[in-house]
């Protein structure tokens, strides 16, 4: 349970969402804040929300708002209005309000969640992104006095999902796979990189993996479990003239607290499904001799080409034997 008292925010509590939306803007010098010429819905939040099919949470002492309503498409769910008092930033109220809102659209039969933030809020985009949001779709374009861009987030709500990201997801999505692959080095997965991997050396791969799929050379897929960016696979696609027919599979990472729900597997049956689309006929992979990534692999039907001994080295510098497997993709 949160450590923050949350309670449903009223149309009373007016100035305290004036206080804590003007607020926030004020730290970003070129915004207006005019309630009455553009936001006269603050008078009455908690009405206008209902009206919507929503609902807003104010935590008790005032440091910290959200809301969420009910879009039109997809079984989607908005998230709107997250402010926080700067004085409580990093304390963890915004996760609690945020876990809040995602919690009621579950619960009202979410399918999808969505957000839309300024381009200009970087700190909000580094916390969604941690949250599991990655970019999706055009940014939309507001007439209002600020003459405000707006990045459109969004991440499945429910399930276990695997879905490809485009160009603009993919580097959207560097600070969480970025986790996921740091925790996977940590926990011994042997995927060229060796332990304590830096944060900035994780980073850095992955802005290579956002590059390439700008560029077509690679597929990028994400797993969410139940709203968690959880997993990921890469088909890359940058093959020689001669074998233009194939793609090697690379980069199954799943995050160590997320292991045994069928993660992996969807992602790998998700990339067979999606090499098949892409008319590739052959897949190659190869993982370290002995690692749970070989019994999935055997399991899922691949094919076992062979060994080669002391291919690659641990942390250590001690040797040990990569498997390389090949299949043909399914649909």
């Amino acid at each position: 349970m949160s450590e923050f008292a949350l309670r449903p925010g009223t149309d009373a509590d007016a100035e305290t969402y004036i206080r804590l939306i003007g607020s926030a803007w004020a730290e970003y010098p070129g915004i207006v804040f005019d309630v009455d010429a553009e936001l006269p819905e603050l008078r009455a939040l908690a009405t206008h929300f209902a009206r919507l099919g929503g609902r807003i949470w104010l935590e008790a002492q005032g440091r910290g708002m959200v809301a969420t309503r009910p879009m039109r498409e997809d079984g989607a769910f908005e998230i709107c209005r997250l402010y926080v008092a700067r004085e409580a930033r990093g304390t963890g109220l915004a996760q609690a309000l945020l876990g809040a809102a995602e919690a009621h659209a579950r619960a009202e039969g979410a399918q999808r969640l969505v957000l839309w933030t300024d381009t200009r809020f970087e700190a909000a985009h580094a916390f969604y992104e941690k949250a599991g949001y990655v970019r999706q779709g055009a940014i939309r374009i507001l007439d209002d006095l600020s003459k405000s861009l707006e990045f459109r987030y969004a991440k499945p709500a429910r399930g276990l999902v695997v879905e490809a990201l485009d160009a603009a997801a993919a580097a959207s999505a560097e600070r969480r796979l970025s986790e996921i692959l740091i925790a996977c080095v940590e926990a011994g997965a042997s995927v060229s990189f060796l332990r304590p991997l830096a944060k900035e050396r994780a980073r850095a791969f992955w802005k290579k993996v956002s590059a390439e799929v700008a560029q077509n050379h690679a597929l990028l897929l994400a797993a969410w479990c139940d709203g968690a960016l959880v997993g990921t696979v890469q088909l890359q696609l940058d093959m020689p003239e001669n074998q233009s027919h194939r793609a090697d599979v690379a980069k199954l990472l799943v995050d160590p607290a997320h292991r045994r729900k069928g993660v992996g597997e969807a992602l790998m049956r998700r990339a067979e499904q999606a090499a098949h689309r892409l008319g590739r006929r052959l897949l190659v992979l190869d993982t370290r001799k002995g690692d749970a990534a070989e019994r999935l692999y055997t399991r899922l039907g691949w094919r076992r080409a062979g060994e080669i001994p002391g291919f690659a080295l641990d942390e250590t510098g001690a040797p040990h034997a990569t498997v390389f497997f090949w299949k043909e993709p399914m649909a």
